[in-house]
């Protein structure tokens, strides 16, 4: 389990330089988060300007200006485990500033993309109602569709793979723990998982709760099938041998 983390290792002022990466690597789905996943969602949400308080519990919470959106690190909590890794990141939203309960959730563990990750929440804060959509799910599989992915052959009108068929994005019913205000059963939300190896751990995994708007994932979506390769200092060893990696000059 890391340490608690605190503001101050986040601030610009004490957070130390990190050496400047020194590869390019694609696919991104599979880039890992080079370790910094932490520091460059805090980046983001700095920029769009939300503010953030430090919990009794170790995490970091950080809230959108109106008070609608809030994301939060919680790794030093350990509330519970994706695919055996543990929980870094829950984004959510509400209908109303004082609202006790979130519409809907967002669950992220270490080694996503940070790229995918933060291009999500550029689409979450620019949202004037972010916890109502009016697309339907086929958006998500456009957005992959577009950037090349394949549709599942079993399902595809709810799932699809990249073409090396190491990352998945699945509707399906929700694992444990997902909390969305749709108290009915047997609720069905996006899912998103990288698996390189057969039958070794899991890269990285997501959890979007039942009333996530579809646009929203397909922004993640879209994003973490990006061809752009991403700058990274260090690339994930079960990734090895699926990934391309450009020495930067």
């Amino acid at each position: 389990m890391e340490a608690p983390l605190h503001p101050h290792h986040l601030s610009d002022r004490s957070r130390p330089n990190l050496p400047d990466p020194v590869y390019w690597v694609t696919p991104r789905h599979l880039a890992g988060d080079d370790g910094v996943l932490a520091e460059r969602i805090d980046d983001t949400l700095t920029d769009l300007g939300w503010r953030m308080w430090p919990t009794s519990r170790h995490t970091l919470l950080y809230v959108s200006p109106d008070g609608l959106r809030g994301a939060e690190w919680i790794l030093a909590a350990y509330p519970f485990e994706l695919g055996g890794l543990p929980v870094a990141w829950q984004l959510s939203a509400r209908g109303h500033a004082a609202s006790a309960v979130p519409e809907w959730n967002v669950y992220f563990t270490t080694g996503v993309p940070y790229e995918a990750l933060a291009d999500l929440l550029v689409a979450i804060d620019a949202r004037e109602v972010p916890d109502v959509g009016v697309e339907g799910p086929e958006t998500v599989l456009d957005a992959l569709s577009a950037r090349g992915w394949i549709r599942d052959v079993d399902h595809p009108r709810t799932a699809a793979t990249d073409p090396g068929f190491s990352c998945h994005v699945s509707l399906e019913m929700l694992p444990p723990l997902i909390d969305d205000a749709d108290p009915r059963p047997d609720m069905v939300g996006w899912q998103a998982w990288a698996d390189p190896v057969v039958s070794a751990p899991y890269l990285w995994c997501a959890s979007f709760s039942a009333s996530v708007p579809h646009e929203l994932v397909a922004a993640f979506a879209s994003s973490l099938a990006s061809p752009v390769p991403v700058p990274r200092r260090i690339v994930p060893e079960n990734a090895e041998g699926r990934i391309t990696v450009v020495r930067r000059s």
